[in-house]
């Protein structure tokens, strides 16, 4: 049985307008690959450390192969093409998830 697969995405948004053509076509692109948002944005507590970025996505997808595939896949290719330009940064992480 594979692990679970989480995608973790930190930006900062210079164009919000520019920014709704990819929050809108993203959705799509994840469910095809059994992927969900866990966390979309929405506020943050920083308790220790210093890392802060401006926006933080979490994903869940079925395995890491999943993730990889919807990362590569051409539907959201396309979609990322449409933020180009719209953030100041954009960082993604793969990271495989734990079982017990």
């Amino acid at each position: 049985m594979s692990k679970p697969a989480y995608v973790i995405l930190t930006s900062k948004i210079s164009d919000p307008e520019q920014f709704k053509q990819y929050l809108a076509a993203t959705p799509p692109t994840l469910l095809a690959h059994g992927g969900e948002y866990l966390v979309r944005g929405g506020e943050k507590l920083v308790v220790e450390g210093t890392w802060d970025p401006d926006r933080i996505v979490v994903l869940r997808f079925p395995s890491l192969a999943n993730a990889r595939a919807w990362y590569d896949g051409g539907s959201y290719t396309k979609a990322r093409q449409l933020r180009k330009g719209a953030t100041d940064y954009f960082n993604v992480l793969i990271v495989e998830g734990y079982e017990p």
